[in-house]
């Protein structure tokens, strides 16, 4: 926070200015230790910066943090650093605030968790393990490497699915506006020459007359109030669970899915229990990051599991989402006592099964979308030329 000042000098002479500090007693100590005579110190209203902080943004930060921590550079000085090159306004601001509440004491875990846009839990959570074992390097090292994986994980799945989304919405809007716009241009001049038309033409001739028509408005209406309608169903804590539910059971993306919550699942717990944070702790954390309702409930049944003595893969084999091979590499980890290695080596594992399903996915919908694409236009096409065709006809009246 910034604050206005007037003080008084050694010499008398008063002076005004701002200072920066986490409140209002430590901007006047900050003051008296430039041996000001403080006379009134007010917060100065400072606007919110727009926007918001982006992943990359926490996946850079990081990485030099890690760079500068490990160079022996003090964690101010290299707050204070990455603050005059940060290029987001809004990330600027949260390290600037970072580096006052670290300057006023909080530890760094406590000061990160007053920004929760920027700051996940795990994050807070690894780096408080770093800084009570004394390897806060090594931690931010390993939650560069967590945060650059899942951002490439995260990257692959984007461009899986974006592709087929894009060229689907083209083809639709292609589509009606072929229906609604060129087909009434074409009723007209086949009204003109008379006679009956084939009937592929007269369904298409009917539904653009029915879109442009009260009952098309209707339809457009009726499908708006549904989606908007689902997203908010989608919003509760029931409709959420069903959607992840059916999500995880679509034919071609679910399987991807699927792999993605479980490259996701082994990789943040792997990387937290080798940070040293508890594993009670990690499960938790893990289930509120998991991002998937189903995943969330079986890693609770395995938290809870663990809370009674039991074991972690037992809950997990219950849940019916886990693959076999995964049930027992963790089961074999938690006999060897290795268990973060073998969640480290599943998620390695994953990691290429998304890579390869992403490359086989776009492979296999590409082709798949051209020949729906061309299908649909193909047959409005076909409709709209058929009678021309059979031109003699129509003008004979036969």
């Amino acid at each position: 926070m910034q604050f206005a000042y007037k003080a008084r000098g050694a010499g008398g002479k008063t002076t005004e200015g701002v200072v920066e500090a986490a409140d209002q007693k430590a901007a006047i100590t900050r003051l008296r230790e430039q041996k000001l005579i403080v006379i009134e110190v007010t917060q100065q209203v400072v606007k919110k910066k727009k926007g918001k902080v982006k992943n990359n943004d926490i996946v850079i930060f990081s990485r030099q943090l890690s760079t500068l921590v490990s160079s022996g550079v003090p964690i101010v000085q290299g707050l204070n650093i990455l603050e005059e090159q940060a290029e987001n306004p809004a990330f600027k601001t949260v390290v600037g605030a970072l580096r006052l509440d670290i300057e006023s004491g909080l530890s760094i875990a406590d000061a990160m968790k007053k920004h929760p846009v920027a700051f996940t839990e795990l994050y807070v959570s690894m780096i408080r393990a770093g800084e009570v074992g004394g390897i806060l390097d090594t931690i931010l090292e390993r939650l560069s490497a967590y945060l650059e994986s899942a951002e490439a994980l995260r990257a692959k799945v984007k461009s899986a699915l974006m592709y087929p989304m894009v060229v689907s919405i083209v083809a639709a809007l292609i589509t009606v506006f072929l229906i609604m716009f060129v087909i009434p241009i074409f009723k007209n001049i086949f009204a003109s020459f008379g006679g009956n038309l084939p009937f592929i033409t007269q369904v298409l001739i009917s539904l653009s007359d029915m879109l442009r028509g009260p009952a098309g408005i209707a339809m457009f209406a009726c499908i708006g109030v549904a989606i908007w309608g689902g997203k908010r169903y989608i919003k509760t804590g029931k409709g959420e669970e069903q959607f992840d539910e059916i999500s995880l059971k679509l034919p071609v993306f679910g399987i991807l899915l699927k792999k993605v919550a479980i490259a996701k699942f082994t990789r943040t717990l792997g990387t937290l229990i080798k940070s040293g944070v508890p594993i009670l702790q990690g499960l938790e954390t893990v289930a509120k990051t998991s991002g998937n309702k189903v995943i969330e409930r079986a890693i609770n049944s395995s938290r809870d599991s663990i809370k009674e003595g039991g074991r972690i893969s037992d809950p997990l084999k219950k849940a019916g989402i886990f693959p076999p091979m995964v049930i027992q590499m963790i089961s074999v980890g938690e006999e060897t006592g290795g268990l973060d290695n073998m969640l480290n080596k599943i998620a390695d594992f994953y990691d290429q099964e998304v890579d390869t399903a992403v490359k086989g996915l776009t492979s296999m919908i590409e082709p798949l979308i051209m020949v729906v694409l061309g299908a649909v236009i193909g047959t409005i096409v076909i409709a709209l030329f058929m009678p021309m065709f059979s031109l003699g006809d129509l003008v004979s009246g036969g």
